[in-house]
C-alpha cells in the first residue's frame, strides 16, 4: 500500500494519443522534436507519446489539426481492449467529452457507427468540435434520459460497448489530489450501486457475440472487482474474457491478470481498472 500511495503522490506526466488514422507515431514524434518538444513512445499504448515537462501542447499545430490528443496512456488502452473493427456498430456508454470515443473512431478508420452516450448534453456538446478536429465523422450522440427511445431501439444490436463508469477517480489522485476529501465510504457505496445499474443497462445493447468492457479510473475494490463480480452473478449469459490475452492479440504485452489493473508506481499511468466480457447466446437461451 505504501508503494501505491507514493505513486499517487508523484506528479503525473503528460501523455498524448497520436491519431494513427492520420499520422504515424514516429512522424508525430519527429515533428514535436523539430519544435523542441521531447517525446518518447509509451511502453504499452501503440499510439502513445509521453512528453518531457508540460509544454503548451494545445497551441501546437499537431493538436490544432487533430493529429494528437491529450490522453493518459492507461486510458488509451481501453480502446484496444474494446478493439472495434471497421464497419461495426459500437457505443461509448459514458462518453463524457469523448476522449475514448475518438480513440475508438481512430481504430475504426471512419467506418461503421459510434454512439456516444451520456446523461450530460453539455459534456456531449464538447465532443462535436473535437471530432471535427480529429476528422472522425461516424459519431452519433445520444443524451441518456432524453433520447432513451433511440437508445432502446439499439438493444441487442451493437457489436461492442464501452462503459467507462462514473467513479471516485482515486486512480487519478496525481492530477486531482483533492478527490480524497470528496468520497467517504458512503459515497463510494453509492457510486458502486450506480456503476452496477449502468453496467446492467449498457449490457442490454449488445448482440450475441458482442464485447462489453467495464472500466473505472479507480483503484478501489468496491468499484472494480466487486462490480464485475456482481455483474457476472446477475448475467450468466456473459463470459469473462482475459484482458491480457485481448491485448496480447494486438501485440501489447501487458499482463496484469484476467482484469486490467494499472497503477502509477508500476506502470507509470493513472490508476485504471477494466474487465471484459462477451455475450454468449447459448448461455442466454439455456
Amino acid at each position: 500500500m505504501l508503494c501505491i500511495a507514493q505513486g499517487l503522490l508523484n506528479p503525473a506526466l503528460l501523455d498524448l494519443r497520436v491519431n494513427l488514422a492520420r499520422i504515424d507515431r514516429a512522424r508525430a514524434q519527429a515533428e514535436l522534436a523539430a519544435d523542441g518538444i521531447e517525446a518518447t513512445p509509451t511502453l504499452y499504448s501503440p499510439a502513445g507519446l509521453r512528453l518531457a515537462g508540460k509544454p503548451a501542447i494545445n497551441r501546437h499545430r499537431l493538436f490544432a489539426q487533430g493529429l494528437v490528443e491529450v490522453q493518459d496512456e492507461g486510458s488509451q488502452l481501453l480502446a484496444w481492449l474494446l478493439a472495434p473493427r471497421r464497419g461495426e456498430m459500437i457505443a461509448d456508454y459514458c462518453a463524457g467529452a469523448g476522449g475514448k470515443t475518438l480513440a475508438a473512431g481512430m481504430l475504426m478508420r471512419g467506418t461503421g457507427r459510434i454512439y456516444a452516450m451520456d446523461v450530460s448534453a453539455k459534456r456531449l456538446a464538447a465532443l462535436a468540435p473535437r471530432a471535427a478536429r480529429a476528422g472522425v465523422t461516424n459519431v452519433h450522440t445520444l443524451v441518456l434520459g432524453k433520447d432513451d427511445g433511440r437508445a432502446r431501439r439499439l438493444a441487442g444490436k451493437l457489436d461492442r460497448v464501452l462503459v467507462d463508469a462514473p467513479c471516485s477517480g482515486f486512480g487519478t489522485l496525481r492530477r486531482n489530489p483533492d478527490l480524497k476529501w470528496r468520497h467517504g465510504p458512503e459515497a463510494v457505496a453509492e457510486l458502486a450501486a450506480k456503476q452496477r445499474s449502468i453496467l446492467d443497462a449498457a449490457a442490454q445493447l449488445l448482440k450475441p457475440g458482442g464485447r462489453l468492457v467495464y472500466a473505472t479510473c479507480s483503484i478501489l475494490q468496491e468499484e472494480n472487482e466487486d462490480v464485475s463480480a456482481a455483474f457476472e452473478r446477475a448475467h450468466p449469459e456473459f463470459v469473462t474474457l482475459s484482458c491480457a490475452e485481448l491485448l496480447a492479440a494486438q501485440r501489447i504485452q501487458l499482463d496484469t491478470g484476467e482484469r486490467l489493473q494499472l497503477f502509477p508506481h508500476l506502470h507509470g499511468t493513472d490508476g485504471f481498472y477494466a474487465a471484459a466480457f462477451t455475450k454468449n447466446s447459448f448461455a442466454k437461451s439455456a
